[in-house]
């Protein structure tokens, strides 16, 4: 039986949420926190408005989760105008560094069977993939799949 990309993608998905929840755990945070943190530590000041459009969140969940991030002491809201700006408290700022690292240690312990030439190959043929996809137009059909 042939397998196909989501197969694959599933599986990497599943292994890399379960790797990273066990890494953000020992600092209070889960799994649904990581790419907020990423986001807010890449774009200092930016508003909520801001991080929900870029990574496509509900507001409610967006709203829900900046709340609980700032209860918990990962972050500050400071009102600038009609909005809040965003910026990470050194607990986030923590949090940011660990979990920036993640991304490398989880490639380096699942790509460690293949050769650095396979991993670049693999990365390369994965970055064109998701061109593609970005850059084919919605209303033409995909036979990628």
């Amino acid at each position: 039986m042939q397998q196909t990309l989501a197969y694959y993608a599933t599986v990497f998905h599943r292994s890399f949420a379960a790797y990273t929840s066990a890494r953000l755990q020992a600092l209070g945070l889960n799994f649904g926190a990581l790419f907020l943190i990423l986001y807010i530590g890449k774009h200092p000041r930016c508003t909520q408005a801001e991080l929900t459009s870029a990574l496509n969140l509900d507001w409610g969940h967006s709203q829900r989760s900046i709340t609980r991030l700032e209860q918990e002491g990962f972050l500050r809201r400071e009102k600038a105008g009609r909005a809040y700006r965003l910026e990470l408290s050194l607990r986030g700022q923590e949090a940011f560094a660990v979990s920036h690292q993640v991304f490398h240690d989880w490639d380096a312990e699942v790509l460690s069977a293949l050769s650095e030439a396979e991993q670049a190959q693999l990365l390369a043929l994965l970055a064109k993939a998701t061109r593609k996809e970005v850059d084919t137009p919605c209303t033409k059909p995909s036979t990628a799949l």
